[in-house]
C-alpha cells in the first residue's frame, strides 16, 4: 500500500507532440512513473495526444486519453472518473505544468475535489515567473546574475540602458528558451525584447546580464516529504554560458569543478529546493560558476520536475529518477525505498560513478534551408546521445561516434577542416559541429590558448583534445605490421574506433579489428550500477570498455568482464539512435514492443541503443542493455560476445536498416525480412523491375549521376520532376522542379552536399491524391493490412508532414481494391517477414507506387493506437516464427476516422521557408479522433490542404 492511503486513483499529464525542447525523455519519464503507481495498486488514468509514445499503450495505464492538451479534455475526463483523488503533473514537462496551471486557475482542481502532488503551484508559479524567483532568491541569500524584469517595452529598455551589453533576453512561462536571446549590441535590442515580450504567455521577460564565458552546471535532486534530499548526478556543461543546456555538449560527473565548490553549490541547491514549496518529487538547479580561481557560483532557475536533464541524469547513474519521484509524490520517503539497482541499499543513497559519461546533442539544420545555425539561448537540437566511457575521452569518442552524421568519431577520418579561417570562424560561433572543429584547430596548430579565449570551453577539456590529437600522431608513424600492443591498446581506451586507426595506419578497418584479435585486445563490459562497484549490482546494463591483463599470483592472465552470457536462445534488438526529423519516438515504440514480444516467446532479449531519452534504455526493458554506439564495431563485438539467434533491425528504423548489408556479409541472421529483399526495395531500378514484372504502374522514372545526365532525362521525364537522392531518410535532399534552371541548380547542389549519390528523376505526378497502407506478412505469403490511411495534403508533401486519415475517407472501391492487390503482390514479391509500408499516388483512378519500406514505419505505432491493437507485438512473432499472420484474431475498433497530425517547430527557425514539399520538416505528431468528415476540424484541414505545397 502506498504511504498516503487517501490515494487510490490518480491522472497523469503526458508532454503531447514532440517539439524542439521537448522530445521523447517525457514519455521516458511517463511510463517509469505509470509502472511505478501501478505496483502500488493505484489506478492510472492519462491524458496525452501523442500516438508514437509507449505511455499511451493500453497496457500502460488502466484508461488512457487520446485527447488534446486542453482543460476541455480535463474536465471530460474528471466527469467520467469522479475516483480520480490526485494529478501528477511534473512527468509531462512544461506542457504538463502549464496545463496544470491553467485548470488551477480556472478552479478546475478545486471543483473536482482533485489534490496536486509532486509539485505544488507555488512551486511551479514562483520557479516561471522570473521576478517572484529573483526576490526570492534575494531572501535565502542565493547570488544570481544582475538582473530586472519587464512587462513592458519601454520597461525593457530602461533597463538596458542600466545594465549595459551584452544581456540576455529570457521569456516567462515557455519551453526550450523559446523567446530568450543574448543581445551584444544595441541595434539587435529593439527586435529581440518585442520578440521576447510576444512569446512569454504573461507577455514578461527577465533581462539580465550575460555571463559569458562563465562554466555552467547542472544538479538533480529529489525530496521526500520528511525533508530528506539527495543529489542524483553532477552534470558540467563543456560549453559555457551562453548555450541553452539542450544545445550543450555535457559531462557528468563534473569534471572541473573544485569539492570544495561542488559541496558549497550542494547546499545551495538544496537550500533553494527547500525555499521554492513544500513538496516531495524531482527538480532540477542550473548554476553558473566565475571560470577563475574564485569559482563564484550564482543561481540560474530552478525547474521543479523531471526534465531532459534527469532523463540523461537517470541514464547516467542508473538511478531510475522519474520511478522514485512518483513514489515519494504519493508518500514514500527516501529510506523506505529500494535501489532499483542493486536492491540491498535504499534508495537514500547518492550515486557514485567510476565512469564518464558524455552527452552530445543532434541538431536537423540541414532540413531547415537558411536557418540561422548559431547556437544559443533557444534550443534547436532535435535529439542527443550519450556515450559511457572509463574516461573522458572514451566516452566523448563514443558519443562522436553515435550521432549518425557520417563521422567515425574525433579527427582521423578525413573529413575535418583545414582551413584557419573556417575553423576560428566554427569556434567563434557555435554551431553542431563545433565539438569537431576543436580538434581540426589543434591539427592545424592552433594554440589552446587561443581557442580558450575564443570559446571559453576549460583548458581542461582542451587539453584531452590535446592529447588525443598527440596520439593521433604517434599512431601515424607505424604501420599495420609495426605497431605495437601497447599503443594499440592506448588508441582503444581512448575511444579511438577500428576505421580511425586504420586511416591513421593508411590500411582496412579489417586489418585493424584482425589485429586486436592477434593482440588478445577485446572489449570487456561493464556494468552501470550506482555505487562504483560497492554493492553488487542486480540489472543487466552495461557498457563496453578496454582493460590491461591482469595476472595472478599463480600466473593467469585475463581481463575482468562483467558481462555473464547465459546459455539461453538470445535475440538483438537493434536500437534507433538519436532522436532526428524522419525518424523520432516511433521507432523506439517499434524497438520496445519488439523486444517485450521477443520475450514472451521465450527469448533472452538484448538491446542495443545510445539514445539516453528513450524507454528502449530504461535498464529493465530488456533482459540485457548494451548502452552502445549504434556504430558496426560495438554491434559486431557484442554479437560475438552473446552469441544470438539472430538480429532484429527492421524496428530501429533507417539507422538499424543500414547495417543489415554488413550483418548478413558476416555471417549474421537478419530476422524477418532479409538484407536482399530490404535492398532490393532501396534499389529504385531494381524494385521497378519487380513492379514491372508484376504489372503494377509506378511514375517514370530515370537515374543519374551528374547533371548532364539529369537533363537528358528531363527531356523524356516531362516537368514538373521530383528529384532525391538514394539510401536517405525522411526525404533528405528531394525537391519538385518544373524547369531546367531549377534543375541543374538543385542536382548540382545535391551531388556536392552528398558525393557520389545516385540521383532518382520521377516524373510527378500533379493534383494525384496520397495514400498509404501498412501490413504484417509472413513467411508463407499470408499478407494482413494493418491500416490504409488518406492523407488530406496532395501528393507531394512528404508523408511525414500530412495530415493522414484512417481509414480513407473518399477512395472508392475500385482504388481501394488496387490498393490492397498492389500491397498484398508486393509485400509477397518482396519475400517480406514482418512489418511493410507501400506510399501510393492516385491520379485518374489509376493507383501508382511510390515506393515500399518492408520495415516498421512511422505510421505503424498511429495505427495500433488507432485501433487498439498490439501490431508491432504481432509482427515481431511473425519475424521470430512464432506465429504466422493467420493466427491471430485481428479485431480492430474505431468509430469515426483517426487523423495523424503533423507538428511543426518552426518558431526555432524564424527566417525558414515553411511551406511544405518532398522533404520532412516535422518534428512529431498528435492523433486527432472525429466522429465524421462533418466535423468542424476535418472541413479545416481539408480546405487548406493545397496551400502548403512546394515546388
Amino acid at each position: 500500500m502506498p504511504k498516503n492511503p487517501k490515494l487510490k486513483s490518480i491522472l497523469i499529464i503526458g508532454s503531447g507532440p514532440i517539439v524542439i525542447g521537448q522530445a521523447c525523455e517525457f514519455d521516458y519519464s511517463g511510463s517509469q512513473s505509470l509502472r511505478s503507481l501501478s505496483e502500488d495498486g493505484i489506478e492510472t488514468i492519462l491524458i496525452n495526444s501523442n500516438p508514437a509514445t509507449i505511455m499511451t499503450d493500453p497496457s500502460m495505464a488502466d484508461h488512457v486519453y487520446l485527447l488534446p492538451l486542453n482543460t476541455k479534455s480535463i474536465i471530460k475526463i474528471l466527469k467520467e472518473h469522479p475516483q480520480i483523488d490526485a494529478v501528477l503533473p511534473t512527468m509531462g514537462g512544461q506542457t504538463a505544468l502549464n496545463l496544470c496551471i491553467e485548470a488551477d486557475e480556472k478552479g478546475i482542481w478545486e471543483d473536482f475535489g482533485v489534490e496536486l502532488i509532486g509539485v505544488d503551484i507555488n512551486a511551479i508559479n514562483i520557479t516561471e515567473d522570473r521576478e517572484q524567483f529573483r526576490e526570492l532568491m534575494g531572501k535565502i541569500d542565493v547570488g544570481m546574475a544582475p538582473q530586472a524584469t519587464a512587462t513592458s517595452f519601454l520597461q525593457g529598455k530602461e533597463i538596458a540602458q542600466e545594465f549595459g551589453f551584452p544581456l540576455c533576453i529570457r521569456s516567462s512561462f515557455t519551453l526550450g528558451g523559446a523567446g530568450a536571446a543574448i543581445v551584444y549590441e544595441e541595434k539587435d535590442f529593439d527586435k529581440l525584447l518585442r520578440h521576447g515580450l510576444e512569446v512569454s504567455p504573461i507577455h514578461e521577460v527577465m533581462i539580465d546580464k550575460a555571463m559569458m564565458g562563465w562554466k555552467e552546471y547542472e544538479l538533480e535532486l529529489l525530496r521526500d516529504k520528511n525533508d530528506n534530499v539527495v543529489i542524483i548526478c553532477s552534470i558540467e556543461n563543456m560549453d559555457p554560458m551562453g548555450i541553452h543546456t539542450g544545445d550543450s555538449i555535457t559531462v557528468a560527473p563534473a569534471m572541473t569543478l573544485s569539492d570544495r565548490t561542488y559541496q558549497k553549490m550542494r547546499d545551495m541547491a538544496i537550500k533553494m529546493m527547500r525555499s521554492i514549496g513544500d513538496f516531495e518529487g524531482g527538480c532540477n538547479v542550473q548554476f553558473a560558476v566565475s571560470p577563475d580561481e574564485k569559482e563564484d557560483i550564482i543561481a540560474i532557475e530552478i525547474n521543479p520536475r523531471v526534465s531532459r536533464s534527469s532523463a540523461l541524469a537517470s541514464k547516467a547513474t542508473g538511478y531510475p529518477i522519474a520511478k522514485i519521484a512518483t513514489k515519494l509524490a504519493i508518500g514514500y520517503t527516501l529510506d523506505e525505498l529500494d535501489n532499483q539497482i542493486t536492491k540491498s541499499t535504499s534508495a537514500l543513497f547518492e550515486p557514485t560513478l567510476d565512469y564518464v559519461i558524455v552527452k552530445i546533442p543532434r541538431w536537423n539544420f540541414d532540413k531547415f534551408e537558411g536557418s540561422d545555425r548559431t547556437l544559443g539561448l533557444q534550443m534547436k537540437a532535435v535529439g542527443e546521445v550519450m556515450g559511457i566511457g572509463r574516461s573522458f575521452q572514451e566516452a566523448l569518442h563514443k558519443a562522436t561516434q553515435s550521432l549518425e552524421i557520417k563521422r567515425n568519431g574525433l579527427g582521423a577520418d578525413g573529413k575535418g577542416y583545414k582551413d584557419y579561417n573556417q575553423i576560428i570562424e566554427k569556434l567563434t560561433h557555435a554551431s553542431w559541429d563545433r565539438v569537431f572543429a576543436i580538434y581540426d584547430a589543434i591539427e592545424i596548430g592552433i594554440p589552446l590558448s587561443q581557442i580558450y579565449d575564443i570559446t571559453k570551453i576549460d583548458m581542461w577539456y582542451l587539453k584531452q583534445y590535446e592529447e588525443l590529437f598527440q596520439l593521433q600522431k604517434e599512431i601515424s608513424t607505424f604501420t599495420i605490421d609495426t605497431i605495437d600492443r601497447d599503443l594499440l591498446l592506448e588508441a582503444k581506451q581512448k575511444g579511438y574506433g577500428d576505421r580511425q586507426i586504420a586511416h591513421m595506419l593508411s590500411c582496412l578497418e579489417s586489418q585493424v579489428y584482425n589485429k586486436r584479435d592477434e593482440f588478445n585486445i577485446q572489449r570487456v563490459y561493464k556494468l552501470v550500477d550506482t555505487c562504483a562497484a560497492e554493492f553488487t549490482a542486480k540489472t543487466p546494463y552495461y557498457y563496453s570498455t578496454f582493460e590491461n591483463m591482469v595476472e595472478t599470483a599463480d600466473g593467469e592472465k585475463y581481463v575482468h568482464n562483467e558481462s555473464v552470457v547465459s546459455d539461453k536462445k538470445k535475440i538483438v534488438v537493434l536500437g534507433s539512435g538519436p532522436n532526428r526529423i524522419g525518424q523520432g519516438i516511433e521507432f523506439d515504440y517499434c524497438c520496445v514492443h519488439g523486444v517485450l514480444a521477443a520475450a514472451e516467446c521465450g527469448y533472452e532479449t538484448i538491446m542495443i541503443n545510445c539514445n539516453p531519452e528513450t524507454v528502449s534504455t530504461d535498464f529493465d526493458t530488456a533482459d540485457k542493455l548494451y548502452f552502445e554506439p549504434v556504430f558496426w564495431e560495438h554491434i559486431y563485438d557484442i554479437i560475438r560476445h552473446e552469441k544470438p539467434e539472430g538480429v532484429i533491425v527492421q524496428l530501429g528504423g533507417q539507422t538499424a536498416l543500414k547495417l543489415a548489408e554488413k550483418l548478413t556479409k558476416y555471417g549474421i541472421k537478419i530476422i524477418g525480412t532479409s538484407f536482399e529483399s530490404l535492398d532490393l526495395a532501396e534499389d529504385r531500378g531494381s524494385f521497378s523491375r519487380l513492379l514491372k514484372e508484376n504489372n503494377i504502374p509506378y511514375p517514370e522514372f530515370g537515374i543519374a549521376e551528374n547533371a548532364d545526365e539529369a537533363l537528358a532525362l528531363a527531356e523524356q521525364l516531362d516537368f514538373p520532376i521530383l528529384v532525391r537522392p538514394s539510401y536517405v531518410l525522411g526525404g533528405q535532399g528531394m525537391k519538385i522542379v518544373i524547369n531546367k534552371e531549377d534543375l541543374i541548380e538543385h542536382v548540382v547542389d545535391l551531388l556536392r552536399r552528398m558525393p557520389n549519390n545516385k540521383l532518382l528523376l520521377d516524373h510527378y505526378l500533379d493534383g494525384a491524391i496520397e495514400a498509404e497502407a501498412d501490413a504484417i506478412c509472413d513467411a508463407d505469403g499470408n499478407v494482413y493490412i494493418i491500416g490504409i490511411m488518406e492523407h488530406i495534403e496532395p501528393c507531394g508533401v512528404h508523408s511525414g508532414d500530412s495530415n493522414a486519415t484512417l481509414p480513407a475517407f473518399n477512395l472508392g472501391d475500385l482504388v481501394m481494391q488496387q490498393i490492397i492487390d498492389h500491397t498484398h503482390t508486393i509485400a509477397r514479391a518482396l519475400n517480406t517477414v514482418g512489418l511493410i509500408n507501400i506510399q501510393f499516388a492516385i491520379k485518374d483512378d489509376t493507383v501508382y507506387i511510390i515506393e515500399a519500406n518492408p520495415r516498421a514505419s512511422r505510421t505503424v505505432p498511429f495505427i495500433a493506437k488507432a485501433y487498439k491493437e498490439p501490431y508491432v507485438n504481432y509482427a515481431t512473432k511473425v519475424m521470430l516464427g512464432e506465429k504466422k499472420v493467420t493466427d491471430f484474431d485481428f479485431n480492430p475498433k474505431l468509430d469515426g476516422y483517426a487523423i495523424k497530425q503533423p507538428v511543426f517547430s518552426f518558431n526555432k527557425f524564424p527566417n525558414v521557408d515553411k511551406r511544405l514539399g518532398p522533404e520532412m520538416k516535422s518534428t512529431g505528431e498528435s492523433i486527432l479522433f472525429i466522429d465524421s468528415l462533418k466535423d468542424d476540424e476535418f472541413y479545416d484541414l481539408y480546405s487548406r490542404r493545397k496551400m502548403y505545397l512546394s515546388k
